[in-house]
């Protein structure tokens, strides 16, 4: 008998109306492009005292761009190729020859995949920025990210005290409370995306709780929860004493708040010998963006349809999570 093949849906994109990737085309993208054109405006006069007028003439230039930018999106125009000639440029084009080859049609802001898009907006703001020296090291997300961190201290402070109380005993701790620690402290990490500022148009989502009593009330919303397997493979390997290194790498998503979480969690896991090394991923442009799909990975068949009788907007109101863990083979 012939083994069957997985056939995959069709990618989501802005073509699907009242999708979360709809929403995010239609509103949330014009929105942050708008932010980020009223942010070059308001920083014209430090553009002049740094530059002089061709720093003025910079900010207008890449604001033309911008603008143009945002009429491209809204109106559905078709993808274009960067011409920054940055070290990405050409990997960033042979993707979109790749787009043009595919059966979607031509590639434009609405019918392509979501994920795409939003990595390509990205892409272009910064190349708005490039082409338009002496202003090219701008960063047009700084404000949003440093006020998110301020206003998210509060619970920063929690966190890293929380931390320092477990690191002075860390080595001697009981296996049951060491495994408590860790189940906690990787749920606030999953949890600080809660504070993703692309997902809010970059307006304030700063944690204002305290991110370690709200756990257990956020946990029937965590869909996917392989967090023991994960534990399993850590304690083992420590176990073992071996002299392998025992790596994990954590993809950076948000500043502020998440990011603390993320490096909180590393911390705990090279301070408690469960991990040898961290390698953090970071973002290589100034960005917004996050990682989210509406794709329905992990979850037991039919537990997607279940929740989209119940809770329609379940995939992007940001109360559900996914631990998730995939051995590699």
């Amino acid at each position: 008998m012939a083994a069957q093949t997985e056939v995959l849906p069709v990618p989501l994109s802005g073509k699907f109306k009242g999708s979360f990737a709809y929403d995010t085309i239609k509103d949330r993208l014009p929105q942050i492009l708008t932010r980020v054109i009223d942010t070059l405006h308001r920083h014209r006069n430090e553009f002049f005292e740094e530059h002089g007028e061709k720093g003025v003439e910079a900010e207008k230039k890449a604001i033309a761009y911008l603008s143009k930018l945002r009429n491209e999106l809204q109106t559905d125009k078709l993808l274009i190729a960067l011409n920054d000639n940055l070290p990405d440029t050409a990997l960033w084009n042979q993707y979109l020859e790749y787009q043009q080859n595919l059966s979607y049609g031509p590639p434009s802001w609405f019918k392509s995949p979501w994920l795409y898009i939003e990595c390509y907006m990205y892409r272009r703001i910064h190349e708005a920025l490039v082409l338009n020296p002496p202003i090219s090291d701008f960063d047009v997300f700084h404000e949003e990210k440093v006020h998110g961190f301020f206003e998210s201290q509060q619970a920063i402070i929690v966190l890293t005290s929380y931390l320092q109380e477990l690191l002075k005993n860390i080595l001697n701790i009981d296996e049951k409370l060491l495994q408590e620690d860790f189940f906690k402290l990787l749920q606030v990490s999953l949890w600080g995306n809660k504070c993703d500022l692309s997902i809010s148009g970059g307006k304030d989502n700063s944690q204002k709780s305290d991110p370690l009593e709200t756990l257990e009330d956020l946990k029937s919303f965590v869909l996917v929860d392989h967090m023991e397997k994960i534990w399993s493979l850590l304690i083992n390997e420590k176990k073992m004493n071996s002299r392998t290194t025992t790596r994990i790498d954590i993809v950076l998503d948000n500043a502020g708040f998440e990011l603390t979480a993320d490096l909180v969690l590393a911390d705990f896991l090279v301070s408690s010998k469960l991990a040898t090394e961290i390698h953090f991923h970071g973002k290589s442009i100034p960005c917004l963006r996050t990682l989210k799909s509406d794709v329905q990975v992990g979850l037991k068949p039919g537990q997607g349809e279940q929740f989209m009788n119940t809770e329609p907007e379940w995939m992007i109101i940001g109360k559900y999570g996914i631990v998730q863990f995939d051995a590699a083979s």
